[in-house]
């Protein structure tokens, strides 16, 4: 779907395009959501000299006699993980020989590995239904640390959502822009969460000019506006690209309330992020620290897949880490990814 996001005669368009879905590694509570069959892929796509689409997995050469050809490239998967001890304590300084990565059960060569703090763009989705109105201030001002805590190069856009989703501000590392925009609120009864999830991922992928990318989602409702579903969400998020999602969820004790829980930590665990489910507002800013902490603590680990597999087909991750005593540590990072879904990371 394509939808056209605006406020204040300020148009911008986000393309809403399916990924796949995974189950998500290192969550231990709640069921990983099963990757669907696909069909028709979307293929990622650059431009060659004359304008027409090219995949973006293939790559162009000129013969002798003036002729273009295509040749198959490898592209790099790219991983974002935080690493934790059994009590859940950030482990800032593991070494590469200490990680393993699988796919699909087959050990691969890693390719890159660094631990440094690196530009972030950032989205900030904050839930803009009625009945947030009164915990707005509160999650705006923890939004707002959330941002000061960025670094130099940081990019961050929000979006406003309630039975529709706005782009109030796009990328800018201008705190009073971002400010007002999260001020900008105009509430409404529904809660289109799935449908700002998707056109913001989207952007960040299709607009951000930086590879580490996360989504911070605040919310204290069950999706009811959405044309989307649950499983496009996760599907769009495991593109190989894909931002990593980080959901804050005021969820009060209803019917409802458990299938709410399960559907936000699909969102976020399948990509490596966490869910958090304050009972008290006053929890807030101290989750955007951790988030932030967690953000700034990530290890990028790179390889080039070993798997012969072409077309739009799902790859399962397992990375594993130990410390110097040999005892195994836990690792959040994404669960796999569907080949050929969207192009190589910029």
């Amino acid at each position: 779907m394509i939808k056209t996001l605006f406020r204040l005669g300020a148009p911008l368009v986000l393309v809403a395009v399916l990924g796949a879905l995974a189950g998500a590694q290192d969550s231990p509570s709640t069921s990983p959501v099963a990757p669907p069959a696909p069909s028709q892929p979307p293929v990622g796509s650059s431009q060659n000299e004359a304008g027409s689409q090219v995949p973006a997995s293939q790559q162009q050469s000129q013969t002798e006699d003036g002729q273009f050809v295509f040749k198959k490239t490898v592209e790099e998967v790219v991983l974002h993980a935080v690493v934790v001890d059994s009590q859940n304590h950030l482990i800032p300084n593991a070494s590469r020989d200490q990680f393993s990565i699988s796919e699909d059960g087959k050990p691969q060569t890693m390719t890159s590995f660094r631990h440094e703090r690196v530009p972030l763009a950032l989205g900030i989705l904050i839930d803009n239904s009625g009945s947030m109105l009164p915990k707005r201030q509160k999650v705006n001002d923890a939004a707002l640390n959330l941002v000061r805590s960025s670094n130099a190069g940081d990019e961050v856009f929000v979006v406003n959502f309630g039975d529709d989703y706005y782009l109030d501000q796009d990328f800018t590392d201008n705190v009073a822009k971002l400010r007002a925009a999260l001020e900008r609120v105009d509430t409404r009864g529904s809660t289109a969460l799935y449908d700002a999830i998707v056109a913001s991922a989207a952007h960040i992928r299709r607009e951000a000019r930086i590879q580490k990318r996360v989504l911070l989602v605040v919310t204290d409702g069950n999706d009811n506006a959405s044309q989307e579903s649950l499983e496009e969400v996760v599907q769009q998020l495991q593109q190989r690209d894909g931002p990593v999602v980080y959901v804050i969820g005021f969820v009060e004790e209803t019917k409802t309330a458990t299938s709410t829980i399960r559907a936000l930590q699909a969102i976020s665990q399948n990509t490596g992020g966490t869910a958090y489910f304050p009972r008290d507002l006053s929890d807030v800013d101290a989750i955007t620290k951790s988030i932030a902490s967690d953000i700034r603590n990530q290890y990028v680990i790179g390889y080039k897949s070993s798997n012969p597999t072409s077309g739009h087909a799902y790859h399962t991750i397992e990375v594993q880490a130990y410390d110097a005593s040999r005892h195994r540590l836990r690792v959040r990072t994404r669960a796999g990814y569907y080949s050929d879904s969207g192009g190589t990371p910029r």
